[in-house]
């Protein structure tokens, strides 16, 4: 049996998550620019994995060369457009609606990684594939309100998902000798580069006073507390078990948007998270 205790920071590192979304419109509704969200949160994340890093061992970064570095950046801007896309869409669709489309990522990284290793994915791995798919459909409720869906929402909430695929590709294979945090500075640095080049003058001009303690929050539940409780979980549980473990990312993404934003999601949309968690089980557990 896994330790229970890794089990707990790898569903901690997913409920962090799970809540970003909800915080980002719930303070979008209070007046606080998208712009200056996703500024603040990969700004303190990064000053945070700089301070981390250089008080557990100064000496370690000195050892990273400078292309590692830049390659680190490079990849790390994917982040940045995650973020940027994803907050983006939920101004103009549900929260409920925007981690589903954020979550295709889970086909697109397979078709991913098919590519780059010129693999044929198993038996196993196309099935999830289409009960994702399935999933999606009735998540996104597509059969009863395709309507009611706005088109910009849906086109960026579906770039997300690319975008975070290209995500998890980097974060899983670049530079994955280095430890965690080290490697997790870098990418969040080239987010943070990425975030800046999109929004510019958009960040001064919104800047203001009461988006500090909101751009804190985000921070913590976005780029602090998730990469410390994956270093701490998913070396033990290993990666399979970790990734079904992460996907609680989507009922509790929906869970806080019912509670806090008074989204209403109907029992179809409820079958269609559970296909979609079925599929993450059935795409990395071993017979």
């Amino acid at each position: 049996m896994k330790d229970y205790k890794s089990i707990l920071y790898v569903a901690s590192g997913a409920c962090s998550y799970g809540l970003l979304a909800t915080l980002v419109k719930y303070a979008n509704q209070l007046g606080i620019s998208t712009s200056v969200l996703t500024f603040l949160q990969f700004l303190i994340g990064f000053l945070f994995l700089l301070g981390l890093n250089y008080l557990s061992k100064p000496q370690q970064q000195q050892q990273v060369s400078l292309t590692v570095k830049l390659k680190l950046t490079a990849w790390g801007t994917s982040l940045g457009l995650t973020s940027t896309l994803y907050y983006l869409a939920i101004q103009y669709i549900p929260v409920s609606v925007g981690i589903i489309l954020l979550m295709q990522s889970i086909w697109i990284s397979l078709i991913v990684e098919a590519f780059i290793r010129r693999q044929i994915p198993s038996r196993a791995k196309i099935a999830g594939v289409f009960i994702v798919l399935l999933g999606t459909a009735l998540s996104t409720n597509i059969f009863a309100e395709t309507k009611d869906l706005d088109t910009r929402g849906v086109l960026l909430g579906f770039g997300a998902g690319i975008s975070y695929a290209v995500a998890i590709f980097s974060s899983s294979n670049i530079a994955n000798k280095l430890p965690s945090p080290v490697r997790s500075q870098f990418l969040v640095l080239g987010g943070l580069l990425l975030i800046i080049v999109f929004w510019n003058i958009n960040i001064v001009q919104q800047m203001t006073l009461e988006a500090l303690p909101w751009g804190i929050l985000i921070a913590l539940f976005g780029t602090v507390l998730p990469p410390l409780f994956f270093t701490r979980g998913i070396p033990k549980t290993g990666i399979a078990l970790g990734n079904i473990i992460s996907s609680l990312e989507i009922p509790i993404s929906t869970i806080s948007a019912v509670l806090l934003l008074h989204e209403i999601v109907s029992g179809i949309q409820w079958a269609g998270i559970f296909l979609i968690l079925l599929a993450v089980s059935v795409i990395n557990l071993r017979k």
